[in-house]
């Protein structure tokens, strides 16, 4: 008897880091997950919908009000089918919304009402990551259950090599596989 597949909704943020993200998604797929991803507004200036689509194998999701192909809430019925939700990249602005309960766009909505295991792969500037605020929020989320892989020290795009680059995809895909069940 086979095994349902998985579900892995993959949200996408505004980091230069969402190149990753396209890697992430093939993988995934290659290990017959199925793969639906968000991707928030602002990360649409690193990455377009058409490239995740066509790893992904599923339409891509990035407004919470675009009319749902047929009636289900697109929130709630993503929620519901997630195995495990994966934020990779997550920004500062992402890590700090769903530390403080801020859901103002389809990814922070999704995460909110999902019973899924959330796993979160930072990636950022060194100041902005060791930043108290973003040290607080880290936490908070931890304490609540939410797994973190990454950051490491790598190149960052301010040209520093420093903690903030995101973690190998490898790693990230093996904490998926980890986490999920």
């Amino acid at each position: 008897m086979s095994q349902a597949r998985k579900t892995v909704i993959v949200g996408v943020t505004a980091s230069i880091a969402a190149y990753k993200a396209c890697e992430i998604v093939n993988l995934l797929r290659k290990d017959s997950f199925d793969v639906k991803v968000i991707v928030t507004k602002d990360a649409l200036e690193f990455v377009t919908p058409l490239t995740l689509q066509t790893l992904s194998g599923n339409k891509v999701l990035t407004d919470i009000f675009a009319p749902p192909d047929e009636w289900a809430p697109v929130h709630t019925s993503l929620a519901d089918s997630a195995s495990l939700i994966l934020i990779a990249p997550a920004t500062a602005n992402v890590i700090g919304k769903l530390a403080n309960g801020i859901c103002d766009d389809l990814l922070t909505c999704v995460v909110y009402a999902s019973k899924a295991p959330v796993l979160i792969a930072p990636a950022m500037n060194e100041n902005m990551y060791n930043h108290k605020v973003v040290m607080t929020n880290i936490a908070k989320l931890e304490k609540i259950g939410y797994s973190f892989v990454g950051p490491v020290k790598g190149h960052l795009a301010c040209g520093h090599d420093a903690i903030g680059h995101i973690a190998p995809v490898q790693e990230i895909i093996k904490e998926v596989k980890k986490l999920i069940k």
